[in-house]
């Protein structure tokens, strides 16, 4: 069995029967984690374990942890900055900045592959323009080149730890002030604008690796008049063809307000699919989730397949391992001083 197009969540601590048999759905392919899913490390640890064992290839786990606003994760794990404290700290002195970053995404990765979580969404790539609430001190900073220079060195340090990273919000949800999760964004500006700008991180990611990217659910309608993520320009003609894009497209949460200008949260689906995403998210909406997996018939990708694969954490850690190394201890400090 392959790994399907399908991500969903769950709604407690452990797995229902009725869950135990959605992610038994040979269109499901992974699991997204928030809050609600966590009490310890020693459960989430358990939970991941149980998730795992259900398939073979094993279901994708992954979770939003980025630090700041966007930690799922809290006791028993570092609290992480946000990227805005990445970005300032570059400012006064880049280099320092880029082996913070490194750590920040070290610790990041190393602490969720301790208890067996695939991948996080991050690191995020849009630019703080000042003017969108959801963004916000979740980006690196408002200058391009920047927040690539400070991305990339969060990468390594993902990859070191064993996990693929993921960009978002492609090409960049920084220039709205509307938030998706609750309003329909749109961005006036002209393409030329967007790709000489926004799209810069996503593609110097891109060239050093960047194994997923994110699309963001913000109309852009002097480019096109769908949002991003069910865009084939933005995602065929740009992401593929033009940057050369190779991984895993991820769409954002179908069940948000601004995915829904694309219909029922089957048609969400389809036009995600068909846009160009690997794999798309339904979360919160387990009926919605149940009606996708039911509607979207013998739903075969082999490409993506062989991306989605390449998302699996490899080596981990164990946090008994983690705590007597002293690569950990040493980028805990790092972490602690930065202001």
């Amino acid at each position: 069995m392959s790994l399907g197009p399908v991500m969903v969540d769950i709604a407690h601590t452990s797995l229902s029967v009725a869950e135990i048999e959605r992610l038994r759905h040979p269109l499901v392919g992974g699991v997204i984690l928030f809050s609600r899913n966590y009490e310890s490390p020693i459960q989430i640890e358990a939970l991941v374990r149980d998730i795992h064992a259900l398939r073979e290839p094993r279901l994708l786990v992954a979770v939003d942890h980025e630090g700041g606003r966007v930690q799922r994760f809290r006791e028993g794990f570092t609290p992480l900055p946000p990227a805005a404290r990445l970005g300032a700290q570059y400012r006064e002195n880049p280099r320092r900045a880029k082996r913070l970053a490194e750590a920040c995404g070290w610790l990041m990765a190393c602490e969720l592959r301790a208890v067996d979580v695939d991948f996080s969404f991050a690191p995020v790539l849009d630019l703080d323009r000042g003017v969108s609430r959801v963004i916000g001190d979740r980006a690196f900073d408002s200058d391009p080149e920047k927040v690539a220079d400070i991305a990339h060195a969060y990468m390594i340090g993902m990859s070191r730890a064993g996990m693929a990273a993921t960009g978002k919000h492609f090409p960049g949800h920084g220039g709205v002030e509307a938030d998706s999760h609750v309003a329909v964004p749109s961005d006036e500006r002209p393409f030329e604008d967007i790709y000489a700008e926004d799209v810069l991180p996503f593609a110097r990611m891109i060239h050093y690796g960047l194994a997923g990217i994110m699309p963001a659910h913000v109309i852009y309608p002097r480019v096109d008049m769908q949002p991003a993520g069910f865009s084939r320009f933005w995602l065929q003609e740009v992401l593929r063809r033009r940057l050369e894009f190779q991984g895993v497209i991820f769409s954002d949460d179908l069940s948000m307000e601004g995915a829904k200008v694309a219909g029922g949260v089957l048609e969400r689906a389809h036009a995600a699919l068909g846009a160009g995403c690997d794999m798309v998210l339904v979360c919160n909406d387990p009926e919605g989730a149940d009606r996708v997996l039911d509607g979207l018939g013998a739903y075969d990708n082999p490409a993506s397949h062989l991306r989605l694969v390449r998302m699996h954490g490899r080596h981990a850690y164990s946090r008994r391992e983690l705590e007597k190394d002293e690569r950990y201890r040493q980028a805990l400090r790092m972490v602690h001083e930065i202001e």
